[in-house]
């Protein structure tokens, strides 16, 4: 009894001595596994030693792991020397119309701290089996089922490879998430089709470039020709107001002679009525009494200043149906005597 209290208090004096400083970065948390444990539970301990903390273990018995949880891209990239490998690393597959495809993709994500445990007990000892076990062939394979349900033109569409991203990112998600990985974005890059596609599909391009030029300049000319077309609708409609206007004063000066006309019809029309009642008036009148004494003042002033002959009309005189009168006249020199006098 005595030398087995002895050994426990040397042993843990004997293990402090030998014991090993472990460290984890700024954006790295550590997982320790316990190999050989008289009194305590052995396996990985769930327990999470958090960024930029030390602590001392007993080599031998007690293993260190540790796990960066900063964003990480893996790259899988045509372009040699870059990327996640150093040769043509890029994702090769059909679209659904069935042309060759290749496309370069970046996957971004990081790992859940709180599942550093689980991870080294089931899935990984380090981040970089965990990025080309797990991570790498999972993202080699689900993202080319999606995107190759695109159609090679829909490619050429950004709207439609940014939903496919989306997709590809949460179907990743539901893949990786249980091993403790979180999947922050699926980003696409270039995408490169066959050489002989690919020239069909650079023509094509130029030949819809030509048709939208000419869609351009015919949608030029139309603007050119409403715009003409409206300036002489102006042009039209100033030389219609012209004559609306020629036609408005004509019509007001036409109105204006009628009016003038039609009130001196009235007047004259008026005079002309007065004129027949003044007649109509005047025959009354004569035909009265007074007139007859109006008829011989009127002989009488019409007789004023006259010279009258008296013939004589016996009987025995003169016959008036046989005599000329003219020669009579000139016989008793009445000519003469009609003469106004000298003085």
């Amino acid at each position: 009894m005595k030398k087995l209290i002895l050994i426990l208090i040397i042993l843990p004096s004997f293990f402090l001595s030998g014991c090993v400083l472990n460290s984890t970065g700024k954006t790295e948390v550590g997982v320790r596994t316990i190999k050989f444990s008289l009194f305590g539970d052995q396996g990985v301990e769930d327990k999470i030693y958090p960024p930029g903390s030390s602590t001392f273990f007993l080599p031998f018995i007690n293993d260190w792991h540790t796990f960066d949880t900063k964003l990480q891209n893996l790259e899988m990239t045509a372009e040699v020397r870059r990327g996640d490998r150093n040769s043509k690393d890029d994702l090769l597959f059909k679209t659904i119309d069935g042309n060759d495809i290749s496309l370069d993709v970046i996957i971004a994500y990081r790992i859940d701290p709180k599942m550093a445990p689980y991870i080294l007990q089931h899935v990984a000892t380090s981040d970089k089996e965990l990025r080309d076990k797990v991570v790498r062939t999972v993202a080699r394979s689900k993202p080319r089922d999606i995107f190759g349900e695109l159609a090679t033109e829909e490619f050429y569409v950004t709207d439609k490879r940014r939903q496919k991203s989306e997709e590809a990112k949460n179907s990743l998600q539901a893949i990786l998430g249980p091993y403790g990985i979180i999947v922050e974005k699926v980003l696409t890059k270039d995408y490169r089709f066959v050489a002989e596609y690919q020239k069909a599909i650079e023509d094509k391009k130029i030949a819809d470039q030509m048709v939208e030029k000419n869609k351009s300049a015919q949608h030029a000319a139309l603007e050119e020709y409403l715009k003409e077309l409206e300036m002489a609708k102006g042009e039209v409609n100033k030389v219609v107001a012209d004559a609306d206007g020629v036609f408005a004063k004509a019509k007001i000066e036409a109105d204006a002679y009628y009016e003038q006309q039609k009130y001196l019809a009235e007047a004259i029309n008026a005079e002309g009525k007065a004129e027949a009642q003044g007649i109509e008036q005047m025959n009354k009148a004569l035909a009265g009494a007074g007139g007859e004494t109006m008829v011989k003042l009127r002989i009488a002033e019409a007789l004023q200043g006259k010279k009258i002959i008296l013939l004589p009309m016996s009987e025995g005189g003169m016959n008036l149906k046989t005599t000329n009168i003219n020669d009579l006249i000139d016989v008793m020199g009445v000519k003469a005597m009609s003469k106004p006098m000298t003085k």
